[in-house]
């Protein structure tokens, strides 16, 4: 298990809760193994709560909406602080996930096909 600040348990618990649109629909193709591994969604993770993460691949997945405008740099570092721990992590947006979640799923699985466990 990777280390995580305990007092952002009740900030993941609450974005559970919260959930977006796009987190709401990416989580129902993610859910319950149908890509063949385990996703958690809305996992502490050192200092950053990540939207979803899958421990056997160390992959974790972000969707970037609209609260992400202007907040390059800022997501720079939590991706490079992420990345320092061993992690991949892939981006999708709010968009993409709306417009075409078949894609993204497509995506996603083409990227657990061809990176080793």
């Amino acid at each position: 298990m990777l280390p995580y600040r305990r007092d952002l348990t009740g900030v993941a618990r609450r974005l559970r809760r919260d959930a977006t649109v796009p987190e709401r629909l990416l989580w129902s193709r993610l859910r319950r193994r149908q890509l063949g591994v385990r996703f958690l969604r809305q996992r502490p993770i050192g200092s950053y709560v990540v939207d979803f993460y899958c421990p056997e691949r160390r992959l974790v997945i972000e969707v970037d909406g609209r609260s992400h405008d202007g907040r390059g740099a800022e997501d720079a570092a939590r991706q490079k602080a992420l990345e320092d721990q061993g992690l991949t992590v892939l981006r999708v947006t709010n968009d993409e996930v709306i417009r075409n979640l078949d894609g993204v799923i497509r995506h996603l699985q083409a990227w657990l096909d061809e990176e080793p466990p």
